[in-house]
């Protein structure tokens, strides 16, 4: 069960008509967690007695004298030290939720393009005319990442593609936890595309959980096999440039895809296609054209582009002298 829900959108697995009247209670609760505590306010320690006659004495009186204050003194339910943090949190709130409405509603989102992605059908097709297998690499994460699990929702579109122009598929990762999940994406891929007698698990293979013994078997299977296409999306580090130089080595059309910023460059420089950082994970937004994920993520966009207002505001602030407005940002 735990592969089949990672090899689908979650959100094909929760009722939404359900799911979208609870958010604004959890963002409530949020709110409410970072913005009120019950606190009482400083007393000043009336101990300090000037006269030395009496100083031992009032020091001694000091510490039940703040007690009996602190009780006395009125409760404050609403910390205004964390006003900021409820300003933003609604903000977020109102843009994510706003979204989502707009795209429940049934009208259409726009993404900007995404080339990499854009090419997928075209990796393929290419596979397909020169009769070249295609190779998909999910990066060398387990399938607790995050960038792992937005790999395989790619690999859901592109084995179903692959089944629709009959193109071999294989599937390299050093996790058996990932095998299982990336053969079960597959099959279903497969069977959603009416060809499930085109699967065969021994294309998805485990090879070894060591960097750069899995870079090897990577690159040697691309030299043997002169793969068409490579698809190398997820967590990647050292490997990165011994896998895509290996790829570009054979003239195959190479989209890769990570969220790990110091191996960026080394797609660049040897990858057709590269998915920067969050590009990668708005890919399954991008291909499914889900109107909930196009909304979570304009939701986000719009967010992002709020707080850089606010953030020039406050390098413009800082520099005319306006204290002010940037210590409102502390957060305490």
């Amino acid at each position: 069960m735990f592969q089949r829900t990672l090899s689908k959108n979650i959100f094909r697995k929760i009722h939404l008509h359900w799911l979208l009247p609870v958010l604004p209670v959890l963002f409530l609760f949020t709110i409410v967690g970072f913005c009120f505590a019950e606190t009482a306010p400083a007393v000043a320690d009336t101990a300090n007695v000037t006269a030395p006659a009496v100083a031992d004495t009032a020091k001694a009186a000091a510490p039940a004298a703040t007690e009996a204050a602190k009780a006395a003194a009125p409760t404050t339910w609403f910390k205004m030290e964390r006003l900021n943090v409820a300003v933003f949190l609604i903000i977020i709130s109102v843009l994510v939720l706003s979204f989502l409405f707009i795209a429940r509603s049934g009208k259409p989102l726009h993404l900007r393009r995404i080339a990499g992605l854009d090419a997928l059908d075209e990796a393929i097709g290419r596979s397909a005319e020169l009769g070249k297998p295609v190779l998909f690499v999910p990066g060398i994460g387990d399938v607790s990442s995050i960038q792992t699990i937005a790999a395989l929702a790619i690999l859901e579109r592109v084995a179903k593609e692959t089944a629709t122009y009959d193109v071999e598929l294989n599937v390299m990762t050093n996790y058996p936890l990932v095998m299982s999940t990336a053969q079960e994406t597959v099959k279903q891929s497969y069977t959603a595309a009416g060809r499930p007698d085109l699967f065969n698990p021994n294309n998805i293979r485990y090879v070894t959980d060591n960097q750069f013994a899995f870079a090897s078997a990577v690159a040697g299977h691309m030299v043997r096999e002169q793969t068409a296409a490579n698809f190398l999306l997820g967590e990647f580090y050292a490997e990165s440039l011994i896998i895509s130089e290996a790829g570009n080595s054979t003239g195959a059309i190479q989209i890769a895809g990570t969220a790990q910023p110091h191996q960026l460059p080394f797609f660049l420089a040897s990858c057709d296609y590269t998915l920067m950082s969050e590009e990668l994970f708005a890919a399954s937004a991008y291909l499914t054209r889900e109107p909930i994920l196009l909304g979570t993520i304009l939701g986000q966009d719009w967010s992002k582009a709020v707080f850089a207002a606010i953030m020039i505001g406050g390098i413009i602030a800082a520099v005319m002298g306006y204290e002010g407005y940037v210590h409102w940002f502390d957060v305490q």
